[in-house]
């Protein structure tokens, strides 16, 4: 037992932040770079908010846009679906790339490839073609399936959410971002150069975001790392990680309803969230007669929240946990998000533009912290489809967003202010869904735990077959069991009930409940 010790005291000290048995760290220092855990959470935030300055460099821009390229409501309103409806199936191929090859290259790959539609938004000459190049460029908001993979990969059960939160909400941040960057640059270009002209200076701009994202792409490539014990390239090759089956991947992770539930209610917090980013400055300036600046500051309002909005979901989603495990995370992200949804409704109601922005403040400090709470939940669905269930997570988020435009935003079918009211409509019906989520080792929002006495073990393990337990190949499920039994709440915890067969070391034969 001492030389046991001695050997896990010597891993751990490898790290500068405490670790729990998979070398994910237990506490989260913000202000730290300390690689690796500490040091992929600032590179994987940093990428993601790269690719979310370059995926919505053209709203704050589109008065601009649309008369150099006599762009129709409609024009606009396609190019916006576009922009989000590549991220949607990317996203999913995404979550399989992180599973297979790990998040750094899944990331700095997809960062790269993108890039270059990023560059060509400066060519463009006609409705077809910048619609394009917002389609491919969107294509990198998949990033954000790699940002969560990457965070919840190295940081445990009791600060994933904090983490998630703050990587999720710090990226989407260039939602905001990118609201002030893109009309400052443009200015900053026609100041600078006085022979250029407003349709020329526009597509200078488009060259800021697009470098910014390839410089990004190479920090995370070269100064990253995907696991605590190193790259998954390494750990493939000396036998320390498992190379899993693509198949036995997607399958469980398709065939957890979980999953599709997270997908459908995502796609009314940050779908909604991308809705708003391509509608909001276009908005106030028709709307309210505000000059261009000024439309773009006030839409950054509602994207620079992610600052302490999202993060604020992800660290409420771990206090409640502390309290009343997995129930308070989903009780907490129901209420939170239908909350997000009430304020929608009143976005279209007001109608002053004092009011408007005071509400649309609100609104969006809710509907980001949903997005946080979401992401305190998805880590828990599945140890072996992690990349996959973040995929389809994320993915639904982008389809809430394709589906949310095209619906209420497209054409002239419904105002804007409509729009924004029957948006969040579908936003309170749509959160719904999260009663039907259940976990048997823990319960739900309506019911507790499975009076059989399933085990996080019991749950996690189901995933693998007799033949890989009986090769070892669910060890790393075991360890995760081990670390999440605070998701039983507190009450149960200090009963003695956290002692599982995990933590016996008992293996048991997988069950098929999940």
């Amino acid at each position: 037992m001492e030389i046991s010790q001695g050997h896990q005291q010597s891993h751990e000290n490898r790290f500068a932040l405490p670790v729990d048995s998979e070398h994910k760290a237990t506490e989260f220092r913000l202000f730290s770079a300390a690689a690796p855990h500490m040091r992929a959470f600032h590179l994987s935030w940093l990428s993601f908010f790269a690719c979310f300055v370059s995926s919505f460099a053209a709203p704050p821009l589109l008065p601009i846009i649309r008369d150099d390229l006599d762009l129709t409501a409609t024009d606009i309103a396609n190019a916006g679906v576009a922009a989000v409806s590549g991220a949607v199936f990317a996203r999913i191929a995404m979550g399989t790339a992180c599973d297979l090859f790990g998040p750094r290259l899944a990331s700095s790959a997809l960062s790269l490839l993108t890039a270059p539609a990023v560059y060509c938004t400066s060519i463009a000459n006609s409705p077809a073609s910048f619609l394009l190049v917002r389609f491919f460029t969107g294509f990198s908001l998949a990033t954000f399936v790699s940002t969560q993979f990457w965070v919840t990969s190295l940081f445990s059960s009791r600060v994933v959410g904090t983490a998630n939160g703050l990587a999720g909400g710090w990226g989407n941040l260039g939602g905001g971002a990118t609201q002030l960057i893109m009309p400052l640059v443009f200015d900053l270009i026609l100041r600078i150069d006085a022979a250029a002209v407003k349709f020329t200076a526009w597509r200078i701009a488009f060259f800021i975001p697009a470098l910014f994202q390839t410089l990004t792409a190479y920090a995370v490539f070269f100064l990253g790392q995907d696991l605590p014990d190193g790259n998954y390239s390494q750990l493939h090759k000396s036998g320390d990680k498992y190379r899993d089956n693509f198949a036995q991947i997607f399958h469980h992770g398709v065939v957890n309803y979980r999953g599709w539930v997270l997908a459908l209610t995502y796609g009314y917090c940050f779908g909604v969230e991308l809705t708003i980013d391509n509608i909001i400055a276009q908005y106030f300036y028709d709307r309210f007669d505000v000059k261009l600046h000024t439309a773009g500051m006030i839409a950054a309002s509602f994207g620079l929240a992610n600052i302490f909005s999202r993060p604020a979901g992800g660290v409420l989603s771990d206090f409640v946990a502390k309290r009343y495990g997995m129930r308070g995370r989903l009780w907490a992200l129901w209420i939170v998000q239908s909350l997000g949804g009430v304020f929608c409704i009143l976005l279209g109601k007001v109608g002053s533009l004092s009011a408007s922005v005071a509400v649309m403040i609100v609104f969006s400090i809710f509907v980001q912290a949903a997005c946080g709470l979401t992401f305190g939940i998805v880590p828990f669905v599945s140890r072996r489809s992690l990349g996959i269930i973040n995929g389809m997570t994320g993915g639904g988020g982008s389809v809430g967003a394709v589906v949310t435009q095209l619906v209420f935003f497209k054409g002239s079918k419904y105002s804007t202010e409509t729009g924004l009211t029957l948006m969040g409509v579908m936003i309170l019906c749509c959160t719904l869904a999260i009663a039907s989520i259940y976990f048997p080792q823990w319960g739900g929002m309506l019911c507790g735990p499975s009076s059989r006495g399933v085990t996080e073990e019991d749950y996690y393990t189901s995933e693998w077959t007799s033949k890989e337990i009986d090769k070892g190949f669910h060890r790393g499920s075991l360890k995760f069991s081990e670390n999440c039994t605070m998701e039983r709440g507190a009450s149960r915890v200090n009963n003695g009930s956290s002692s599982s067969s995990a933590t016996k070391g008992i293996i048991r034969s997988p069950s098929t409940h999940v």
